[in-house]
């Protein structure tokens, strides 16, 4: 067991890699009651194109089987697995994204009880035609919801304007002609190749003892049989940096329209510190611009263009990136106008260093509070990991920015091609 230290925060990250090939990564924190564990494959909603080494052609699979997967995971073959960490005193979850799925439970007893059951529960699938069949029609109505949610349409209408060839701009549940597609055979086929403990990574954090966790965790996956680790290949159509279109407008039945303005990323391919680095500096870029205590968001909100819910968020991985700023709206078309002058003017006349090293200075007093939250930092670590970078790299890197960098940034990331708008209306 590896020990890795961080005195500047007073962490200390425990890492094996077993004999199955799971990396195991124990964040132990004195004086903590709460336990948060994880448990991550690699493999998200835009991994529907793939083949391992030994196979000649890719197979392609439906779009949104790895949140259907994720679903049918919790039902074993003998009951509910929510059931099981309900009795044990824990609350389990799980969620997938473009590029992860993950299994999680939280609780302050029973822990090493609670860990087994989500080691056990995540690798023994149970898949029959009939609640595949079942399951098909849960997630059916919960995708028809969806299509009438402001915030789900107004945001993927966004990434379809951006994308036009990246599987990010799909929907990470599919469609309902997408899942009718999906049976036992394919969910068995997409587990076997993605579920190898060689492609996931299994994490805690909170209070607990490092030595008797890590051998419980041994222990467990010795006791399994695993085949050989599959070497996956994916498959991501190549995309172009200008944008697909610069707006998208649809019409709900909403009160208030919704506006999201986006801006691609040309800059991807990124991984480790480098990741880091581009993330934050963009993250504080935006606030700077766009943040509560940004000018602009004063003279929006006094001018009734936008409320509260307005913010802004950057997503980075290796395959993709992308800015995003909005909220509700009362003017759409103005909001984009002021937005879009508001870039100009910066472009033109520099960002404000007090402005920047404010928000600087808040992203640093964020990171530092977050580190109290053990279901934070177990999601930011393992999504970290993923992208083969350290989360505890972000306080040195926040603390190095520079004004130059920012300005460097901001002429490189706004560009007019890389802009797209999406926009929910109401109804006539």
């Amino acid at each position: 067991m590896h020990k890795v230290e961080y005195p500047h925060l007073s962490e200390v990250l425990y890492q094996e890699t077993l004999a199955c090939g799971l990396n195991v990564f124990l964040l132990p924190k004195a004086g903590f009651q709460q336990v948060f564990a994880i448990f991550t494959t690699r493999y998200g909603s835009i991994d529907s194109v793939f083949k391992t080494k030994s196979e000649k052609q890719y197979t392609t699979v439906p779009e949104g089987i790895a949140h259907f997967l994720e679903h049918k995971m919790f039902e074993a073959e003998d009951g509910d697995v929510f059931s099981q960490f309900a009795r044990f005193g824990a609350s389990a979850n799980a969620f997938t994204s473009f590029d992860q799925t993950s299994y999680l439970f939280s609780g302050t007893e029973n822990v090493h009880e609670n860990i087994r059951t989500l080691l056990d529960f995540v690798q023994q699938p149970y898949f029959t035609d009939e609640n595949v069949e079942k399951e098909k029609g849960i997630i059916g109505q919960e995708i028809r919801m969806y299509e009438d949610n402001p915030e789900t349409r107004v945001f993927y209408g966004l990434l379809q304007a951006m994308y036009g060839q990246h599987p990010v701009r799909l929907d990470i549940a599919g469609s309902v002609e997408s899942i009718a597609e999906i049976d036992k055979e394919i969910l068995y086929r997409c587990y076997e190749t993605f579920y190898h403990p060689s492609n996931m990574v299994f994490l805690v954090v909170g209070g607990f003892d490092p030595d008797i966790v890590m051998n419980l965790i041994r222990t467990n996956q010795a006791d399994k049989s695993f085949d050989p680790a599959p070497d996956i290949e994916r498959f991501y159509a190549e995309e172009p940096v200008p944008v697909v279109s610069a707006q998208s407008t649809v019409h709900l039945n909403v009160k208030e329209p919704r506006c999201l303005i986006g801006w691609k990323d040309a800059r991807i391919g990124l991984t480790g510190k480098a990741l880091i680095q581009q993330e934050v500096l963009t993250g504080v870029l935006l606030d700077t611009l766009f943040g509560r205590s940004s000018d602009l968001y004063h003279e929006l909100i006094d001018d009734k263009l936008i409320d509260q819910q307005f913010s802004w968020e950057y997503e980075l991985t290796p395959g993709y990136g992308y800015s995003v700023v909005g909220g509700n709206s009362s003017d759409p078309e103005q909001l984009v106008a002021r937005v879009r002058q508001a870039v100009d003017k910066v472009l033109a006349e520099g960002l404000n260093e007090q402005e920047f090293e404010r928000s600087r200075k808040k992203a640093i007093g964020r990171f530092m509070s977050s580190l109290d939250f053990p279901g934070y930092v177990g999601r930011s670590l393992t999504s970290y990991i993923l992208k083969d970078a350290d989360l505890f790299d972000t306080l040195n890197i926040l603390e190095s920015l520079q004004l130059d960098d920012a300005t460097g940034r901001l002429a490189e990331h706004f560009r007019v091609e890389q802009q797209s708008v999406s926009i929910v209306l109401p109804k006539a």
